[in-house]
């Protein structure tokens, strides 16, 4: 949206009036981010770049800083107009600001430190503090990215079980839904590109346009021909077969995938009269996979059912590992689908027998939506201050909830080259900086400077993200 374009006025009301509160003499701030816990034990972190690009590589005008002023003198805010200024006419409109953090794509602990931003000019030490609401919305692709990581690690366990193919078919068994259960295109375009991190699978249009914009991808997602329920019962009750055969005539092609919502009516009665005995031949003469999909009722049951049903009309062979691969046909499940149900629709169907090759999932809502900062815990906190030319602790401890206590002083992520253990380590007050103290013995920095003072200094591609993402497993 046009209004929304100042950097000034993309923060907290009372962030206007921040800089008046740091002790007298303080020049220089360090804050981090990092996942406090939640639902899961690790994070997948994303989402970065494109806020840099989008946000913090447009330097201030003049302009902006004339509109901040006047917003908030009638909002009831002082304003730091000079302080602003001072970053026009320095810095060219551009942020003093170091921001280091683990390469995009990367899969950390919770408890860690993911990312450190500092001031770099001691008049601009209150920067840090008043982009704190902008950055800490790398909370959403960050926790998109886990979701569907967590969800991708639970399909690869099932595919190696029952599948021939586990790596081929992996990229496309959980497919994005949820553009339409988002609350802007930005969200969808941001967690949209989250969930292709690990899948190839997608109909968030935003997402693909994400990727090719911030990570130079030029298509990172796919989609087949899909039925809806209104292309579908706009032939009526009466005439709901014709409708199936239109969707074969239209996209039934040899080796073309073409997915058929079926359960308008009666899910059991489409594949049993419909697709297993009026149009079976057509399916099988088409060369096409057909894929049915139920929307509707218990997902474990359904699924179950569907696939024993289609059995029957289709038939299947049995794979090297023993388990049944269903011929011509498939199943997706996009109704009431998240990690857990994943989890037990494929429990159900490998002990009858199944193999996950059968499956595919859409996600919507539990995908992109139905989260928030704390299903991980996300906090942006400062942890040092430089005052009086000295480098002091800054944390917080309450007595009323110790999971909120924050961690202190400058600080720095390492790896253990060996072993691939992190852990963040303070760094001494009096070293001159945070990248150049020295490193424990078998341990490698997990930061790096990503930006400086208005320059983007690592520019990760798509297919460098994916990379780190599925070298990681549980």
């Amino acid at each position: 949206m046009q209004c929304l374009n100042n950097l000034l006025l993309n923060t907290d009301s009372y962030k206007a009036s921040h800089w008046l509160q740091y002790p007298p003499d303080t020049d220089g701030t360090f804050f981090y981010i990092e996942s406090r816990g939640g639902l899961y034990d690790r994070t997948v972190f994303f989402g970065l770049q494109s806020i840099l690009k989008e946000y913090l590589s447009k330097p201030v005008t003049e302009a902006d800083i004339v509109e901040a002023r006047e917003l908030f003198a009638a909002h009831g805010e002082p304003f730091n107009e000079e302080g602003w200024r001072y970053i026009v006419q320095r810095h060219g409109g551009l942020l003093p600001l170091r921001i280091r953090a683990v390469p995009e794509g990367a899969v950390v602990p919770t408890h860690q430190a993911l990312v450190t931003i500092e001031s770099t000019d001691p008049q601009a030490y209150w920067v840090p503090s008043y982009i704190e609401t902008l950055l800490l919305r790398l909370w959403y692709p960050v926790t998109v990215a886990t979701t569907s990581w967590h969800a991708k690690q639970t399909l690869r366990q099932f595919l190696e079980r029952t599948s021939d193919d586990p790596e081929g078919q992996l990229p496309f068994k959980l497919h994005d839904f949820g553009a339409r259960g988002v609350s802007s295109a930005e969200s969808a375009a941001l967690g949209g590109a989250a969930h292709l991190v690990n899948f190839l699978g997608t109909d968030t249009v935003s997402g693909l346009l994400a990727a090719r914009a911030y990570y130079h991808e030029p298509m990172a997602g796919y989609s087949i021909p899909a039925a809806e329920h209104s292309t579908i019962t706009s032939w009526g009750r009466e005439r709901e077969v014709e409708a199936y055969r239109n969707m074969l005539r239209r996209f039934g092609k040899p080796g073309a995938i073409l997915a058929v919502v079926s359960d308008s009516y009666d899910i059991y009665h489409a594949i049993r009269e419909h697709w297993g005995r009026t149009l079976r031949e057509d399916v099988i003469a088409s060369g096409a996979t057909l894929v049915v999909r139920p929307d509707s009722g218990d997902p474990v049951d359904v699924v179950h059912q569907c696939l024993s049903l289609l059995d029957e009309a289709f038939g299947h062979t049995v794979n090297g590992k023993g388990y049944k691969v269903l011929n011509h046909v498939r199943v997706i499940q996009g109704d009431g689908i998240n990690p857990s149900s994943i989890r037990a629709i494929l429990e159900r169907a490998t002990s009858y027998g199944y193999a996950t090759d059968n499956l595919a999932f859409g996600m919507g809502g539990a995908l992109l939506q139905r989260l928030d900062r704390d299903t991980q815990k996300f906090a942006l906190k400062c942890s040092a201050a430089r005052v009086d030319g000295q480098w002091i602790d800054v944390y917080k401890d309450p007595v009323t909830d110790k999971g909120k206590a924050s961690k202190r002083g400058r600080m720095r992520l390492l790896r253990h080259r060996e072993y691939g253990h992190f852990k963040t380590v303070p760094v001494p007050a009096d070293a001159a900086s945070v990248q150049d103290s020295p490193l424990p013995a078998g341990y490698e920095d997990a930061m790096l400077t990503v930006w400086e003072d208005g320059r983007l200094l690592q520019d990760w591609s798509f297919a460098q993200v994916r990379a780190r993402a599925d070298a990681a497993r549980l």
